[in-house]
């Protein structure tokens, strides 16, 4: 704990970790309070792409938590990065969000239901049957088939709920084609984080509450990892990975270190 608590970067997942739905978990309010009092560089990095980081920023603000709007990166951010960079006024078939529109939007990215370079597939509050056989039909066509994120699930404060690559799977298995997966464990998503920290990997850590997403990512890119139990992973699931955290925790309550 005290090699974890000497790091000067900390990068956290949200969905499991700060709270499940509209929920804040128990001990994250002295986690951020440490967080900000001992001067770390922190950003809050989801795989989730419903919200922009303003709303983000709001969301935690109505939690009683007051953080800046630059410490949040998400998924539809990195995807719109990602997109920009590999064709630079590209068009796409978006099933998503406004976290996700928002950010193809300011990355000049143009809808397109008819011929698009790109079919773009988040985690909607809504996911049709009309969605799934339009994104097969323009994928059958030449279109590239994107993901935000490989979450199979996700948690919320009423439970387990489909994540992305669960939506995306009958997507891939009528097409026979593969799509890329953009977020968490991809190695962009957490570059770009280190860089907005500021700090190199050997300075920073993973805190995160899945084992296939937050830790594999933390491990491939060299931050120290911390699984938190607040999400979807319970303790017997850790054992079924071929990898293993170094530190396990019931939550980030107990990283600030207890007052004396």
């Amino acid at each position: 704990m005290d090699r974890l608590r000497e790091k000067s970067g900390f990068i956290c997942d949200m969905d499991g970790v700060i709270y499940h739905g509209n929920k804040i978990l128990p001990g994250v309010r002295e986690f951020v309070d440490w967080l900000q009092r001992e001067n770390k560089h922190f950003l809050f990095l989801t795989n989730s792409s419903h919200y922009t980081p303003k709303e983000l920023q709001q969301k935690l603000a109505r939690m009683g938590l007051d953080v800046d709007e630059s410490h949040f990166y998400t998924s539809a951010l990195a995807t719109a990065s990602f997109l920009s960079h590999q064709a630079p006024g590209c068009s796409a078939y978006v099933v998503g969000d406004h976290g996700l529109q928002n950010a193809l939007f300011a990355a000049g990215i143009t809808v397109n239901e008819i011929d698009p370079d790109y079919v773009v597939i988040g985690e909607p509050e809504s996911f049709s049957y009309d969605n799934i056989v339009r994104a097969i039909r323009l994928v059958n066509k030449g279109a590239k088939l994107i993901g935000t994120n490989s979450d199979i699930t996700g948690p919320t404060e009423s439970g387990i709920v489909p994540g992305c690559g669960a939506l995306i799977a009958p997507i891939e298995r009528a097409t026979g084609k593969k799509a890329y997966f953009v977020g968490k464990p991809n190695p962009l998503m957490m570059r770009t984080g280190l860089r907005m920290l500021g700090v190199h990997s050997e300075e920073a850590a993973m805190v995160g509450d899945r084992m296939d997403t937050d830790m594999i990512a933390g491990i491939e890119s060299g931050l120290d990892t911390v699984l938190v139990l607040s999400g979807v992973t319970a303790p017997e699931d850790i054992d079924k990975f071929p990898y293993r955290p170094r530190l396990v925790l019931s939550g980030v309550g107990e990283i600030p270190p207890a007052a004396e």
